[in-house]
């Protein structure tokens, strides 16, 4: 019999494991199962992207261990649009880490900088993997609320002065997942002043920065005076190239922090594949135009929900920013049994609201990373889930 770890005992199925297996049983008695619950983008990444792939996969030396830290290329790649993004100027050799994905850079530095008995500042309703990490590392966790009168932005002030003293890590993540909920510069200027105060590492998941209805991308943390002494941003081309599956993020900012990271990256994993870094490259680096069109597709997409949520009474939140909508559920259920009802008796897969937090109690959230046939479709079904 294998025991696991103890470090383990804080670790449940994870809900969309769990509601994989659900969603595969009905698929196999012939269901038809529209999945609003995971955001995974449904639309591919520009064609240029791609052939870049196949082109670099194509060659015989493409395929040995990389270097920890990526190609060169890559790390100009980070930096050159970061400049061209937030007019922020960054050291490619220094400042800029390339990740297998930003959810593995997020664990791992918790994991490089927390102690047993350390203390992490964690958004609630958040990203699980912000507390995951944390957990696994031995640390504590104090929630702050995003609330709804606030926009869902935190109180940073109202976190007691003991608890912020004692803390190393504070995260947060805007574009939001799951609010959608869009943070200033301002904001940022505080949160960076909070840091600085306290002697914590501001940590900024910045996954959905470019995933943006107005034209422009969400600002940068590191836009912040003397961010980059107090902070490290999480960037992706998961959500912002459509490349999820492919595993390419970076994590940017203070080279301090950085440099445990890479430290204790050399010790897990041997680098990515090369035809993926380069065509990482191309993504960052060629024709950026399509991506305008991508996120006009999720502002139609959107609005097809918000709108479908109107009619049965729900107000779902209007940000122009990432690839969900965050809705209260209807008065009287609790997030989960209105999730579970959905799914059993419409055969419609959303997301309850406390998967991410005891905040996000009374609330779903809908991905839009879905087709807009098959989102209307999916706000008749709730419709008529609500006449039952």
């Amino acid at each position: 019999m294998v025991n696991p770890a103890q470090r383990m005992q804080p670790f449940s199925a994870h809900f969309f494991a769990e509601r994989e297996r659900k969603i595969n049983q009905l698929q196999a008695c012939g269901c038809d199962v529209i999945r609003l619950d995971i955001g995974s983008p449904d639309m591919p990444p520009d064609d240029a992207i791609i052939q870049a792939l196949a082109k670099s996969a194509a060659l015989p030396d493409r395929h040995g261990y990389q270097p920890h830290n990526g190609p060169a290329a890559l790390r100009f790649a980070w930096a050159e649009m970061y400049g061209r993004l937030y007019q922020v100027n960054l050291d490619a050799a220094s400042e800029i880490i390339p990740l297998l994905g930003s959810k593995e850079g997020i664990f791992n530095l918790s994991m490089a900088l927390l102690d047993p008995g350390d203390l992490a500042l964690v958004p609630d309703p958040g990203y699980i993997t912000y507390t995951r990490g944390a957990q696994f590392a031995g640390a504590r966790v104090y929630y702050f609320p995003l609330l709804e009168e606030n926009q869902f932005l935190p109180d940073l002030e109202a976190i007691p002065s003991e608890v912020a003293s004692r803390a190393k890590i504070l995260w947060l993540n805007y574009p939001n997942n799951p609010t959608s909920a869009v943070a200033g510069i301002d904001f940022y200027k505080q949160a960076v002043d909070f840091a600085r105060e306290h002697d914590l590492l501001l940590c900024h998941d910045a996954a959905y920065s470019q995933v943006t209805y107005t034209g422009v991308p969400a600002p940068s943390v590191l836009q912040a005076p003397g961010a980059k002494a107090v902070a490290v941003e999480f960037n992706s081309l998961s959500k912002s190239h459509n490349m999820a599956g492919w595993r390419v993020a970076a994590a940017i900012g203070n080279p301090d922090a950085l440099q445990a990271l890479y430290r204790l990256k050399i010790n897990l994993d041997s680098g990515h594949f090369l035809p993926v870094m380069e065509a990482a490259i191309q993504a960052m680096t060629g024709d950026q135009t399509w991506l305008a069109q991508r996120n006009q597709v999720y502002r139609r997409r959107r609005d097809i929900v918000l709108e479908g949520l109107r009619t049965i009474g729900l107000k779902g939140n209007s940000f122009d920013a990432t690839l969900y909508v965050w809705s209260p559920v209807p008065a009287g259920l609790d997030s989960v049994t209105f999730s579970e009802k959905l799914l059993e008796r419409a055969n419609l897969s959303v997301t309850p609201g406390n998967v991410f937090g005891k905040r996000g109690e009374g609330y779903m959230r809908i991905s839009l990373s879905t087709p807009e046939v098959l989102l209307e479709q999916a706000m008749q079904r709730m419709a008529r889930r609500l006449s039952w």
